[in-house]
């Protein structure tokens, strides 16, 4: 929503707008683009001459803004249905998805369009350093997209990207997550189904070829399909990774690339943006380039900062599979540093028990955690809740350190005066979690 809002407000649109909490990086990314913030929802902040109250997918009935939206029989709709009428019909939309890996993946290939000279659109649910921003609208026959699963909003129960009308299809992998929405895996893979049956004959599928949900997906595709990965039954694989501190480099299609990101899927991850780039014939010499400049995704292990030798790094994983995947990845780039892991239950299929098993596991790989209160309680049945003080009975049990606390001041009470120099320290939330990774740095400082 702030993405596309702030690429509205590039084209000349007046743009405002509601949330019940506004952070950073966001808000600030939003504030100096000029647009108008206000926290909390009240039937006034609607203005009744507005062209199009656009209506985001965290909306229920009940809400104040909405109730209005609806009592002044206002002209509203999703933001997909925003992107479908105005912006996406005769375009070549490339719509990366995935229960993983979807933004960096959608920054890559931007990117390399961009570089390239195709001066894409692109739409992506993060802010990929190298453009600034995570919406760009333009006259470019090119849309980049990053394809959510989550539902449209609460009158269109459809996934959001069913609206994108993909030419060329990017599915990453396909793994269960969004418990409030999906009662099992086998409802995600339905709607990856229908996401394929829509990708046009003369169109792409690219494909993860090492994961099996992918590939049972796309069976009855009728759009052509390559499979990219690592495995020997995939079309395009992956051979001859080095992983570096600081970069990955692999061959695919007998060429060479390097890129200065760590860990298995992010070479798949670029793999994707490469294979798409060259559906639509960008030179490999330019692809090359474009990767070897790319600066990474905010929030992605994302270097905060670093006080006294130790290192604050944010990353947006919520789910088991994405938090074993940085951990692992921060190994290779770290070998021989001790590294903490602090995780915040925050998303709909966190704070509830779906990952109770699987979460120690993953947190398990750092050399100490810290969990905080689930958040939200109150909206969750006591009976499905995730229960995060087992989670760290379980981590304990192992010899690790491992500590469950209320708050993101009561972790850092614990956890500074444990920490050493050429320690690693990375957060794990989808949200603020209350300023966090800046108190961290100020007290280490201090």
């Amino acid at each position: 929503m702030g993405s596309v809002a702030a690429a509205l407000r590039e084209r000349g649109f007046t743009v405002t707008g509601s949330d019940a909490n506004i952070y950073p990086p966001m808000s600030t990314f939003l504030a100096k683009k000029g647009i108008a913030l206000t926290e909390g929802y009240r039937a006034e902040n609607i203005p009744t001459d507005a062209d199009v109250i656009v209506i985001g997918n965290a909306m229920t009935r009940g809400n104040p803004e909405v109730e209005a939206v609806l009592n002044l029989r206002l002209y509203y709709l999703a933001l997909p249905e925003v992107l479908k009428q105005f912006f996406l019909r005769s375009r070549k939309n490339l719509v990366v998805t995935g229960t993983h890996g979807k933004t960096t993946t959608a920054s890559l290939l931007a990117w390399i369009m961009k570089s390239a000279g195709l001066e894409p659109s692109y739409m992506i649910g993060g802010i990929p350093k190298n453009l600034g921003q995570g919406a760009c609208f333009n006259d470019s026959k090119y849309f980049v997209i990053e394809g959510d699963e989550y539902d449209t909003a609460f009158f269109d129960k459809r996934s959001k990207f069913i609206h994108y009308l993909p030419e060329l299809l990017i599915v990453n992998n396909i793994e269960f997550d969004h418990a409030d929405i999906f009662p099992d895996l086998d409802a995600i893979k339905l709607t990856f189904r229908r996401l394929i049956n829509i990708v046009p004959q003369n169109g792409m599928l690219l494909l993860n070829g090492d994961d099996p949900n992918c590939v049972e997906v796309a069976q009855k595709s009728l759009a052509p399909i390559v499979e990219v990965g690592f495995s020997k039954n995939c079309a395009r694989r992956i051979r001859d990774v080095s992983y570096l501190p600081g970069s990955s480099q692999f061959t695919l299609e007998a060429e060479r690339f390097a890129v200065p990101l760590i860990g298995e899927f992010n070479v798949r991850n670029a793999a994707m943006a490469i294979s798409a780039a060259e559906f639509y014939q960008v030179p490999v010499d330019k692809i090359r380039t474009a990767l070897a400049s790319f600066q990474g995704v905010s929030r992605r292990q994302e270097i905060r900062g670093e006080v006294r030798g130790v290192k604050v790094i944010d990353d947006f994983g919520h789910h088991p599979t994405a938090i074993t995947e940085t951990l692992t990845a921060l190994r290779q780039r770290y070998p021989g540093h001790r590294i903490w892991a602090i995780f915040e239950p925050r998303s709909n299929t966190t704070r509830r028990a779906i990952f109770q098993r699987e979460l120690p596991d993953a947190l398990g790989l750092a050399d100490g955690v810290f969990l905080s209160e689930v958040a939200r309680l109150d909206q969750i049945p006591v009976e499905e809740r995730l229960r995060p003080e087992v989670v760290i009975e379980t981590i304990a049990a192992t010899g690790k350190p491992a500590f469950y606390e209320k708050n993101a001041d009561a972790i850092l009470h614990r956890l500074v005066p444990l920490l050493q120099e050429r320690d690693i320290v990375v957060v794990f939330s989808n949200g603020g979690f209350d300023g966090i990774h800046g108190k961290l740095l100020t007290q280490l400082a201090s």
